[in-house]
């Protein structure tokens, strides 16, 4: 199957449809409206769901097993981050503020995404490695912190050159003044590391890991068979908030709409064949790849605020939101299953011809 039949198979899954069935009811105006309560309650159920499959993936597979690939998709993550600030202060001309936020956006991982690209694996009847939800925990912070800390040096910078500035117009009676905006690092980890979504995701973790595939046979009927249910109801909400996202697309222009596509599938990418160098099956390496293809619009707007007020949120929630999320579930998900079908026939080929060749002589 090539790139656009599987684009084409995926349009017609049910989360993608009930995606897109949101973003017309959007678009309609209708009154249509996921009720609050389901709202608030399906990310955490979705992240109870995937910690819960990571903690018993952790406990089957061993902590040291997975220890390599943590470490490389936060340097990775880490890398990225600093590649997204220079493109986007760079190329985009965009304020020091704004680059950082948007930087650490895209840095960080969609825990929605996550979700959806588990779904699309399953209907391509393909695993993947459950650990992968404790990277997911782990990666979530870390662009936030990059960024918040590199914004501080910034600022304090320009609080050092208004200070200088002030000692020298002082004479004259000039009083340039400044103000100090920096964050915390401190309040930041603590926000990130101790907010809803990774203190969800982490305690199932550990209480997946404790109870094993044996515990968590009582409660697959709910932690299992209904997940895809579950993310079909949310697709709704999150086609009605992308769809009335879709007029401020024309207010982030034309240079971040192209980060938000061109950034995401080079990073995909890359996770892909990075993940597949490390052993990585073929669905977990399509999974490390979306981790670092997604970009964050849950955790971002509620750390970013405070952590970096003078950034614009118009841009990095439409960005993330309403470009990158819908490209990503879309056509990203299925142009990186393609790469990692064909890396991974490659390798074993090349595997193949050595064993045919090691015989044969």
């Amino acid at each position: 199957m090539d790139i656009l039949q599987l684009i084409q198979s995926n349009l017609l899954t049910p989360v993608i449809l009930f995606f897109l069935f949101g973003i017309i009811a959007a678009r309609i105006k209708s009154d249509l409206k996921i009720p609050e309560a389901i709202s608030e309650f399906l990310p955490i159920y979705l992240l109870a769901a995937i910690g819960l499959h990571g903690g018993i993936e952790m406990r089957n597979t061993g902590f040291e097993n997975m220890l390599i690939p943590m470490l490389v998709a936060i340097c990775l993550s880490l890398l990225f981050t600093l590649n997204h600030y220079q493109i986007l202060r760079r190329l985009g001309n965009l304020s020091i503020f704004d680059s950082y936020a948007l930087a650490s956006t895209y840095g960080a991982v969609g825990a929605v995404t996550f979700s959806v690209g588990l779904s699309f694996l399953k209907n391509q009847g393909v695993a993947s490695e459950g650990y992968l939800a404790a990277v997911l925990a782990v990666l979530e912070p870390v662009a936030f912190i990059l960024a918040i800390f590199l914004t501080n040096m910034a600022v304090s910078k320009q609080i050092r050159t208004k200070k200088q500035s002030f000692v020298k117009d002082n004479a004259s009676g000039i009083d340039v003044g400044f103000q100090e905006t920096r964050t915390k690092l401190s309040q930041i980890l603590h926000e990130s590391i101790t907010g809803k979504a990774i203190v969800i995701l982490l305690g199932s973790i550990v209480i997946g890991y404790v109870i094993g595939e044996s515990g968590f046979a009582s409660i697959k009927i709910v932690f299992d068979d209904m997940f895809t249910g579950a993310i079909v109801i949310f697709m709704i909400e999150m086609g009605i908030v992308a769809g009335q996202r879709l007029d401020d697309i024309k207010k982030v222009g034309v240079f971040l709409t192209a980060f938000a596509v061109i950034v995401p599938t080079f990073n995909g990418v890359i996770g892909v064949l990075v993940a597949t160098a490390m052993g990585l099956s073929l669905g977990g390496a399509v999974m490390f790849g979306l981790l670092l293809a997604s970009a964050s619009f849950i955790a971002a707007p509620a750390v970013l605020r405070h952590a970096i007020p003078q950034a614009n949120p118009s841009l990095y929630i439409t960005s993330a939101l309403g470009i990158t999320f819908p490209y990503n579930i879309i056509v990203l998900l299925p142009v990186m299953f393609t790469v990692s079908t064909f890396v991974h026939n490659m390798e074993g080929s090349i595997d193949l011809f050595h064993y045919v060749l090691k015989d044969w002589v």
